[in-house]
């Protein structure tokens, strides 16, 4: 059976991009356009794997990792955020906010599999 990604992302060419890379790769992909669409789906479709946008309009990323790792029902799932900003600190900020990972905008199309693969691959040692 296929992992199942859900991809959380407002720019529907960066979540396009996600999608046909990790579909190339295997993956059955869910996506959603906003934080709160996000904690709906990954309550709906129990992904392996969140890769969250850190700024979307209705509700930020931020907002969204700490509903879904508070909730005994969505805390396991593997969250990795996705930002432009790759500022001093907000390393810190996104993993403090319960974030397992974070990867940096513009999306490095040859690391993305490789991050995934290396998120699943923890979870299943579990």
């Amino acid at each position: 059976m296929a992992k199942k990604i859900l991809i959380v992302e407002d720019n529907e060419a960066n979540r396009k991009l996600m999608k046909d890379i990790l579909k190339f790769y295997g993956y059955s992909i869910v996506e959603a356009t906003d934080g709160k669409e996000g904690i709906d789906a990954a309550k709906a479709h129990t992904p392996d794997v969140i890769l969250m946008d850190i700024q979307m309009p209705v509700m930020n990323g931020y907002e969204a990792i700490k509903i879904l790792k508070n909730d005994p029902n969505t805390r396991q799932i593997k969250i990795v955020a996705i930002t432009s900003f790759a500022m001093v600190g907000d390393k810190e900020k996104i993993l403090q906010a319960g974030a397992d990972d974070y990867i940096t905008k513009p999306i490095n199309t040859r690391e993305l599999p490789k991050i995934i693969k290396r998120i699943l691959d923890v979870k299943d040692e579990y």
